[in-house]
């Protein structure tokens, strides 16, 4: 099986982190020999933002908030990522990136510098969608920025900077995009997915 990077996008809360997770189990079946790095940004951000920088607290407030930080700081995590741990043998995985058509022109020059096989898989999901599973997701994971005031902004900064990312990548010749219907059971989704990658369900 060719190397291959996944990116996961789409709205906050359309269930990039599931699917993703429930790819990777698919993919450990199909190619077992090798291993996975899987790439968080979202999450490296928080554990960066808990530490005593004054750039941790200046983007821990912005998060907090729901913006949308500067490319730099999740260019930075995840090139990072990728530079110190990629080995040469392993599936990537990439969640929460890109958000901001830089970081996506930055991704794809990187990706295939390193010999991966690019998916783009954008889960498309409505708004009103979105912000019913965040509300959900807040009252039971405490996540802050899981409310309706930054659940807006959010939505606000998806459609400035984020869809734009997702055109920019649709229409490049040396990414695969996968435009599937993020509505239904977790499991239907996963489905289309499979679908879409032409993977044994």
């Amino acid at each position: 099986m060719k190397l291959q990077a996944f990116m996961f996008m789409g709205r906050p809360g359309c269930g990039k982190g599931t699917q993703a997770a429930l790819l990777m189990e698919v993919i450990k079946k199909l190619d077992p020999t090798r291993q996975l790095l899987t790439i968080e940004t979202g999450a490296i951000l928080r554990k960066f933002n808990q530490g005593p920088t004054y750039t941790a607290e200046i983007a821990r407030k912005v998060m907090d908030a729901g913006g949308l930080l500067p490319e730099f700081m999740p260019i930075l995590m995840w090139a990072n990522t990728l530079a110190e741990q990629f080995k040469g043998d392993q599936h990537v995985f990439i969640d929460g990136s890109p958000r901001k058509l830089l970081e996506a022109q930055l991704l794809e020059s990187a990706l295939p510098f390193y010999g991966l096989d690019c998916h783009v898989i954008y889960l498309d999901v409505h708004h009103e969608e979105s912000k019913k599973r965040l509300l959900l997701r807040g009252k039971t994971s405490g996540r802050k920025d899981d409310n309706e005031a930054s659940i807006e902004r959010r939505k606000a900064a998806y459609e400035k900077d984020t869809h734009p990312a997702v055109e920019y990548l649709q229409g490049r010749p040396n990414m695969h995009f996968h435009s599937v219907d993020g509505i239904g059971t977790i499991q239907e989704v996963h489905e289309r997915i499979m679908k879409a990658l032409d993977f044994p369900a």
